[in-house]
């Protein structure tokens, strides 16, 4: 499979002049004495659609559970990516998704060119249930997607449905990870919650599988899928800040179970979709207190091992 854009943002020339909070956000990576960020969970996609979206939490749409989301890094496409780069992240993902059929094939192409043209770029796809669902994944995988999107909320469908089950199985074969959004935060849906979710890992445990924001509400039933599943890793989207902790609090009891998973879990931070600052989601995870050694495996290190980087 080729790979368009293996080269993190690092490599490609000095960062730009920055700002107040890429300073900060450099200084927390900089005394962990890592060499930037990953960051499994920033989102690019078509302006066009990426508008639409930002539309739906202008209006409060009913998936965003009816809270106050405004955005914080509403900004044109090369001002998004030059913000990644000032903030030293060395690679991030385009995390765009379809809500309904026909779309994802569109999406993937469309992504195939901003891998190319993007650097620090890891090359991201999506899919939905649909008959030629596998076609696509495989083509998708042909031209170098190194990740994909799945999300269980906005596309209303079952993860476990019949018609994914190839694709499914041509992930667990390739090894290429699926940033999957599956928790029913900040709105549950038909099939969110960690039982179809259960029903696919069955079906594919060797399935890479990475559960958005942690799973939330239903923190600890997706860490006890890490727990069984070694391909099963969570992302840190939104969980531990101020906002989601008034939303949905992550429970202290599990601190200890996430500690342990030191190895498993990633940065995400929902880049640019955010309510508060990009620097607010790392000192989020600093206050866990769960020590400098976990913070450079979620900051930086499980994400260089798992995309090779």
């Amino acid at each position: 499979m080729s790979d368009h854009c293996s080269a993190p943002a690092d490599q490609v020339g000095p960062p730009g002049p920055g700002t107040p909070e890429a300073v900060e956000v450099r200084g927390f990576w900089s005394r962990l004495q890592l060499p930037g960020l990953i960051d499994v969970h920033t989102h690019f996609m078509p302006e066009r659609v990426l508008r639409k979206v930002w539309d739906y939490f202008d209006a409060l749409g009913p998936l965003t559970g009816g809270i106050e989301w405004p955005i914080t890094y509403r900004a044109e496409e090369e001002q998004r990516v030059a913000l990644m780069r000032d903030f030293g992240v060395r690679a991030f993902t385009a995390m765009l998704y379809p809500h309904k059929p026909g779309m994802a094939r569109w999406l993937n192409e469309w992504a195939v060119d901003f891998a190319r043209r993007t650097p620090g770029c890891l090359h991201t796809s999506t899919l939905f249930p649909e008959p030629d669902v596998r076609a696509y994944v495989a083509e998708a995988l042909e031209a170098g997607a190194r990740v994909f999107k799945a999300h269980v909320q906005v596309g209303a469908y079952d993860p476990a449905d019949d018609l994914l089950d190839g694709a499914w199985g041509l992930l667990a074969e390739s090894g290429i990870p699926v940033v999957i959004h599956c928790g029913s935060g900040p709105a549950p849906g038909k099939h969110t919650g960690p039982e179809p979710i259960a029903r696919v890992l069955g079906r594919h445990p060797r399935l890479r599988l990475i559960v958005a924001h942690m799973g939330m509400p239903e923190y600890e039933d997706f860490l006890g899928l890490a727990e069984r599943y070694e391909q099963v890793r969570l992302d840190t989207t939104m969980a531990f800040t101020d906002f989601a902790e008034r939303m949905a609090p992550f429970p202290h009891r599990a601190l200890p179970r996430l500690k342990d998973l030191a190895d498993r879990v990633l940065l995400g931070t929902d880049f640019p979709n955010i309510p508060y600052s990009y620097r607010h989601q790392l000192e989020a995870l600093e206050r866990l207190d769960l020590g400098d050694t976990w913070l450079r495996a979620v900051c930086h290190d499980n994400g260089a091992r798992l995309f090779g980087l």
